[in-house]
């Protein structure tokens, strides 16, 4: 199911919401808790009926690990965590990686074994990682005597379920347990309504408009690689800007309404989404991005490798493992590898370089050139690193690395054609009709690349300006009351083409 679609908001959403609240109540949390398992359930099977076996079994397997760890002797201890991540992450390789690895071995070797083409399951490397963390905790003794039922609420609880944030269980399962949380509370309600809402526009409104163009464009490079059709190098911008913006307010827009649907039921949902396209480094966008997949490698892969206590060599080792780890995390897919070296050897630039920055701060200061010149630096620290993110983003969204590298060759090719296809995409209705009534005569053309500019520095503006989600305050007056009825029914409104969030590939 989709928080994006009228099942979603018209019906689920609601009778989740009364029914759970109505359960406790009456003093019934047990009854509550199972309620609300059984519609998270619901919601993730809603689509294929069998995803619920395999999250099931997985839950189920993931909880005797943990609670015969906490009777077993340390050596067998150690088995049962070793053998509780081989089974998580065997999980993710038969359903994600097999039809990718036997792939790869037929072309290296001329082998011709039969691929299973195996269907995805929504979510599985969120609910995975998210039980990998819970067994090295139990491994640690971090875990308590958490209930089944409680275990496996903190697993499927719906809004963090298909894309995350990825949740530990002390962030979560203690608060199922606070009766302080049983009751409906109206500032919570009204706070989390404005926070769906919010993300809801920022997928429907802006995130698929730009998705459409991306679509488009993405087609045309599968089909024509050269010649007159191929994009041309200002096309491939404009697509390759298009998918930043996507990719953001998509992602963005998911983590609002999760923290959002929380938020309804008393709980607090850590933050997963922190302004990334402000980052001055790519160290920097990591600690902005997918925050709780950042905490999850770095707690459960690069401290335990060694981190940075082993010295230069090891400590650039580890960051490439780790997101090496992030980019097969992502898919399977040689082009999620390439994007997730690329970024480690951009995260190991940021290290060796990071002491020259301090340096020429300290010195713009010493020298009291003003903030002038640090503002300076800062900007092109943030343009270097924008422009990072947008090649490495087009990486991410290519078919192949092939595609990737037909675009980037053509970004360099003396041909400056924009077609109306690609621009059509980010036409503003009556625009031109405007112009008309000032006086200003625009042709078509001069209208189309007057819209896509004004939407692309619009996306730009937002982004870099406007307040996140989790800093705002969220009042319950008159005018956050109108903007955000009005808001939800121009969402309602336009979800005549329901789209998947583009975290649910992951």
């Amino acid at each position: 199911m989709l928080f994006n679609s009228y099942i979603f908001i018209l019906f689920f959403l609601p009778i989740t919401l009364i029914f759970y609240f109505l359960f406790n109540h009456l003093g019934k949390d047990r009854i509550a808790k199972a309620y609300l398992l059984g519609m998270s359930l619901w919601f993730y099977g809603y689509f294929n009926p069998s995803y619920l076996a395999i999250i099931c079994v997985s839950i189920c397997v993931n909880y005797c690990f943990s609670k015969k760890m906490a009777k077993a002797k340390a050596n067998l201890r150690k088995c049962l965590l070793v053998l509780g991540i081989v089974f998580n992450v065997g999980l993710i390789f038969y359903f994600k990686y097999y039809d990718f690895f036997i792939s790869n071995i037929n072309t290296a070797f001329g082998t011709d074994f039969v691929l299973k083409n195996i269907m995805l399951p929504l979510g599985i490397s969120f609910f995975t990682f998210q039980q990998i963390s819970f067994i090295v905790d139990s491994y640690k003794g971090e875990t308590k005597d958490y209930s089944f039922l409680e275990y496996a609420l903190f697993v499927a609880f719906f809004p963090q379920l298909v894309a995350g944030p990825i949740v530990l269980h002390s962030e979560l399962i203690p608060q199922f347990k606070d009766k302080n949380r049983l009751k409906p509370d109206y500032d919570n309600l009204s706070k989390g309504l404005m926070m769906f809402t919010r993300g809801l526009s920022k997928k429907i409104l802006i995130a698929d408009t730009f998705g459409n163009a991306v679509d488009y464009g993405f087609s045309r490079a599968a089909l024509y690689v050269t010649g007159e059709n191929a994009l041309s190098p200002r096309e491939i911008m404009i697509v390759m800007l298009a998918y930043t913006f996507q990719i953001y307010f998509d992602f963005s827009g998911y983590s609002d309404m999760a923290t959002g649907i929380g938020a309804m039921f008393n709980l607090k949902i850590p933050m997963n989404f922190n302004s990334p396209y402000k980052a001055l480094s790519v160290a920097d966008f990591w600690k902005r991005w997918h925050m709780t997949l950042t905490r999850f490698l770095t707690t459960y892969i690069y401290i335990p490798l060694g981190g940075n206590r082993k010295g230069k060599l090891r400590t650039y080792i580890n960051i490439m493992i780790v997101f090496l780890v992030s980019g097969l995390w992502h898919g399977a897919n040689w082009t999620f590898i390439l994007w997730g070296i690329i970024h480690g050897l951009g995260q190991c630039f940021n290290k060796l370089t990071h002491s020259i920055y301090l340096r020429i701060y300290n010195g713009l200061e010493r020298m009291r050139l003003g903030k002038a010149w640090t503002t300076i630096l800062k900007v092109v620290q943030w343009g270097v690193t924008f422009i990072f993110i947008n090649v490495t983003w087009l990486l991410f969204r290519a078919d192949s690395v092939k595609q990737f590298t037909d675009l980037l060759k053509r970004l360099f090719v003396p041909y400056y054609y924009v077609g109306t296809e690609v621009l059509e995409y980010f036409r503003i209705p009556k625009i031109r009709y405007v112009f008309n009534l000032i006086g200003v005569e625009m042709t078509d053309m001069q209208t189309l690349v007057f819209s896509t500019f004004v939407i692309m520095a619009a996306a730009l503006g937002l982004v870099l300006w406007a307040p996140n989600n989790y800093e705002c305050k969220y009042k319950k007056n008159v005018s956050n009351l109108i903007v955000t009825a009005l808001l939800l029914v121009i969402c309602i409104v336009s979800m005549g083409k329901v789209s998947a969030f583009l975290y649910f590939n992951f």
